[in-house]
């Protein structure tokens, strides 16, 4: 293995003092540009990386942004990651992505501190409220923001989107084309969202005057898998819903399979919603009614009330919340008359 080039062969290379040199790759103090041009283009041929943690210790500014994920899995989890780092970049950050999976057992606590250390700022897409690495970034108050967690207060910023007035759009639109018996599929407790999803579910049953029946309120983990398993279960009742509100579009994907294997059509026999809008959304069989989530926004206040807090302009602890479009496809419709 070659030996790592060294910042004094950078700037033999390009004709410039080494002090030259690690301005222009730090990006500070007066660099001409021809020089600046000259050093990058060394840095590139000699293969130069300066050592991130090194420059972390001595107390330099770092320009990384950490993202903290539970689950690589998650379809939407990948989009919100996806948009974080357009947005990170653009601002002339860039993202280390770490899988906060168990960071709690035994031994992760250095692991973690180094990246906390190594990184200017955190972002934690998603997290798991059992987690208690959560409270001690809050009693650090480490520069971080949470993303889609609406489990509890928080004492760091957080950006989520409008979950109880999404999920009540979903139910409404369901009732205004008639549907009574209205399936909920529920996702993981651990981000707090399906729990606001499923209490605005429930009332906006309660104030069209129905109750919600238990037998129609089914776990599903937010998985594909677990939105068909649900949907064979709830097609078992004695009176099958005519409608399903699923908590997130994996699930509703998983419940649309279910009923085809069935035999039954959607939106025909039974409609479904899903939320999020992620891109697939628009594809499958029958295209899916959803909620869509202002990813885009939603990712990019995230990136600036972080950048905020790396630049040490005191944002304040809070809770910005997004508002969702209902997205109406082919998979809902009138309820069907039943003989």
């Amino acid at each position: 293995m070659p030996k790592p080039s060294r910042l004094s062969e950078v700037a033999k290379l390009a004709g410039v003092a080494p002090i030259t040199a690690s301005r222009a790759i730090r990006g500070t103090g007066y660099v001409s540009e021809d020089a600046r041009a000259r050093v990058m283009e060394a840095a590139a041929k000699l293969n130069y990386s300066p050592d991130m943690v090194a420059r972390r210790m001595r107390g330099e500014k770092s320009r990384l942004i950490g993202i903290f994920v539970n689950n690589f899995g998650s379809l939407v989890l990948h989009e919100i990651t996806k948009e974080i780092s357009n947005e990170a970049r653009a601002r002339g950050y860039d993202i280390l992505l770490f899988n906060a999976d168990r960071f709690d057992a035994p031994g992760r606590a250095d692991t973690r501190d180094m990246l906390a250390n190594l990184c200017a700022g955190l972002i934690l897409p998603m997290p798991n409220v059992e987690d208690a690495y959560l409270g001690d970034l809050e009693h650090r108050q480490l520069p971080c923001v949470f993303v889609n967690f609406d489990a509890r207060a928080m004492e760091l910023p957080v950006v989520v989107v409008e979950n109880r007035k999404g999920a009540r759009t979903a139910v409404e639109h369901l009732l205004s084309l008639g549907h009574r018996r209205i399936a909920f599929i529920a996702g993981s407790h651990y981000t707090g969202q399906s729990t606001e999803r499923q209490a605005a579910y429930v009332e906006a049953l309660n104030a069209a005057g129905i109750a919600a029946d238990p037998a129609l309120i089914v776990p599903g983990r937010f998985v594909q898998t677990g939105g068909y398993a649900a949907t064979l279960q709830l097609l078992t009742l004695p009176e099958p819903p005519t409608a399903i509100f699923a908590a997130n579009d994996e699930m509703a994907f998983g419940a649309i399979d279910a009923i085809h294997s069935k035999g039954l059509r959607v939106p025909e026999d039974i409609s479904v919603v899903g939320f999020d809008d992620i891109a697939i959304s628009s594809h499958i069989h029958p295209p899916l009614t959803t909620m869509r989530q202002p990813l885009v926004e939603l990712s990019a206040c995230a990136v600036r009330e972080l950048v905020a807090l790396i630049e040490g302009q005191g944002v304040a602890a809070r809770k910005i919340a997004l508002p969702l479009e209902l997205v109406v496809r082919k998979s809902t419709g009138p309820v069907a008359l039943r003989g």
